[in-house]
Parts: C-alpha cells; structure tokens; sequence
C-alpha cells in the first residue's frame, strides 16, 4: 500500500514540475546566450575603414585601425566586410595625440612620459541611424569621443612606439565596450 502511495505522489511530482517547466520555457525564450546576447541582434555585419589622422604621426590612423579591427574579430559576433555588403559603418577620426613629460631628474633629462590619443566616432547602420546608445548624448549628436593615455619610461626600454600600441589596444578596448547593446 505505501509503495502505491509513493509511485503515486512521485507521479504527480513529476508531472508537476514537467508542468511548471512548460508554463515557464515562452518566458525564457527571450534569453540569448554566449557574447551574442551583449550585442545588438540586427547588425551582423560591420565595415571600419582607416582612421582618419589629424596627426602629424600618419601611421597612427592604421594602427588604431588593426587594434580596432582585432578587438571586433575576437570579442563581437559581428564580421568584418566592405563597405558595399556591411550593414553598419564605425568611422573613427584621430583628432588630437600628444607626448608630454611627467617627470625629469635634475638634469632635465625626461624621466616618465605620457602619449594621449583623442578619437572622435560615429557608428551609424545603412540607414545614418546611430547604434551607440548613451543617455548623455544629446539628441542629434552622432559623435562620440574617447581618449587615451599611456605611460612610459625610456630608461626602462620603452618607447613612444610601443606606448602607443598600448594606447591603441585600451581605446579599441573602450570603444568596443561602448558596442554592447544596453538592457
């Protein structure tokens, strides 16, 4: 008798939770999983063309460009295409990079010095609608601006080119953040 009321009890705890299972999965449904579900699910493809360079320094443009290119390859489900097939343009503009010095020994020798890159973008889709949300845009405004700086120590074998890869890689960084679809 207590075996039949067991198998019975765990049938209906059974069917129970099967129930609540089903009634449940339509609200889930919504759910993505993975990177996918940071970023928006209408763009699927993304065209960066070169940065343009305000700069004395031309070879900045193409490298915040590769740094920028990397960064979407390896953390957004979006392709790389050209212009003609893309679904969405992120143009960049460096507008301002500079060297400045921190710190000098007593002979005025530069000890510890700065690089600051400023960048100005916009990422519109096919439409010229803007697909960077911020509520500290004001409406209208398509651009966004980002800066960088970096440090280095040239008696520690540093240099000004390898501070700028590096300022290069933290904006991609920031600016692929800015990416993500908000909730």
């Amino acid at each position: 008798m207590t075996t039949r009321r067991t198998i019975f009890w765990h049938t209906w705890g059974i069917a129970i939770a099967l129930l609540i299972g089903v009634v449940s999965l339509p609200g889930c449904l919504g759910y993505r999983f993975g990177n996918a579900g940071l970023y928006r699910n209408d763009i699927r493809t993304i065209h960066v063309p070169v940065v343009r360079s305000d700069s004395f320094r031309p070879e900045l443009g193409v490298l915040i460009t590769e740094a920028l290119q990397k960064e979407i390859e390896k953390r957004t489900p979006y392709k790389l295409s050209q212009s003609a097939t893309a679904d969405s343009v992120l143009t960049v503009r460096l507008t301002n990079d500079a060297k400045r010095v921190k710190s000098e020994v007593i002979t005025d020798e530069p000890r510890l010095l700065e690089t600051v890159m400023n960048v100005e973008l916009s990422w519109t889709d096919r439409r010229g609608m803007n697909l960077i949300e911020t509520r500290f845009m004001p409406p209208g405004e398509v651009s966004h601006y980002f800066s960088e700086r970096t440090d280095f120590v040239p008696e520690a074998g540093q240099s000004i080119a390898t501070a700028f890869q590096r300022a290069a890689e933290r904006l991609a960084d920031h600016i692929v953040d800015q990416m993500e679809a908000r909730w």
